[in-house]
């Protein structure tokens, strides 16, 4: 793994900014996850076109669908905190891409979440996936190498469930 300085996740593309808008704060005072989740897609369609997949490829008949997504939760944003979004490309092919956000308060810097997403590349005539155009893909391998210098994100691939601290079988809550 590379820790040289430049290889921080601090120093990810910035790909979304902005400060947390009283419409997106919650009856828990906090803000809203479906507003964390528009965040992240803000910043997904910012990274997709520094890869030429932005509005002018939409109109060419090209675009990109999230097939999967994954959203953890590490500390309140509230009313007003600004935050960053940076985005890591972890993973590429010929259709589909693999990323994983991280927001910050952008002031303090600490974690507030993540959001894991895979896109697949869609032709919209026919609304089925295709391989990107060579241009397209010319720039997703260039931008994979980039990305790869940097650590593994911590939390890729998380696995969604309820840790017991019994064994399964001795769980009165579990059901086979």
């Amino acid at each position: 793994m590379n820790t040289a300085p430049e290889c921080d996740p601090a120093t990810l593309p910035e790909t979304e900014s902005g400060h947390i808008r009283p419409e997106w704060i919650d009856y828990n005072g906090h803000m809203n996850v479906a507003y964390y989740v528009l965040a992240f897609d803000q910043g997904t369609d910012y990274f997709l076109a520094t890869l030429g997949l932005d509005a002018d490829y939409l109109c060419e008949g090209g675009s990109t669908f999230a097939l999967e997504m994954h959203v953890t939760y590490e500390r309140e944003l509230r009313l007003n905190d600004p935050y960053v979004v940076r985005t890591q490309l972890v993973d590429a092919d010929t259709k589909r891409l693999h990323l994983f956000h991280r927001m910050f308060h952008a002031e303090e810097g600490w974690l507030a979440a993540t959001n894991e997403v895979i896109t697949m590349h869609i032709d919209m005539v026919t609304r089925r996936s295709a391989p990107f155009p060579a241009t397209i893909q010319s720039i997703v391998d260039h931008s994979l190498v980039q990305h790869t210098a940097y650590p593994r994100p911590e939390g890729l691939g998380r696995v969604i469930g309820i840790r017991h601290k019994l064994p399964a079988a001795s769980n009165p809550h579990f059901t086979a």
